[in-house]
């Protein structure tokens, strides 16, 4: 017997109102890593032993920039999501729980703005 109303159903909010988009959006992370972390390895293992130049000129390729791209902000919006989840799971405060979101949101966002400006300055040969 379900206690949400027909609405609520209809919509698919959950208790805190967000869906199902949240799973979704973790679960199409998730399932676009894997042949991107695929080719991450493969990129880093055909390069075993190259140079500091070499592997800015792998990097300087538009594809490899653009999957490296693909890559980091894949990773951390995955895990933002995945640390959203542990911090719902095991704060139990509501400031201490908000604390963490907004630190969690900084991290990763400061995280994947660093990685971007960083691969554009490599690939573009600042």
């Amino acid at each position: 017997m379900s206690m949400k109303t027909p609405l609520a159903r209809v919509r698919g909010l959950g208790s805190a109102r967000s869906g199902v988009s949240h799973y979704w959006v973790q679960r199409l992370t998730a399932v676009a890593l894997v042949p991107l972390t695929l080719w991450f390895i493969a990129g880093l293992y055909n390069h075993i032993g190259d140079d500091y130049a070499a592997m800015r000129a792998w990097l300087a390729q538009p594809v490899s920039a653009i999957l490296m791209t693909l890559f980091v902000l894949a990773g951390v919006v995955h895990m933002r999501l995945g640390m959203q989840v542990v911090f719902e799971d095991y704060v139990h405060k509501e400031t201490v729980k908000l604390i963490h979101f907004i630190a969690n949101t900084c991290f990763a966002v400061g995280l994947g703005v660093a990685a971007v400006f960083a691969i554009l300055k490599i690939s573009l040969g600042s």
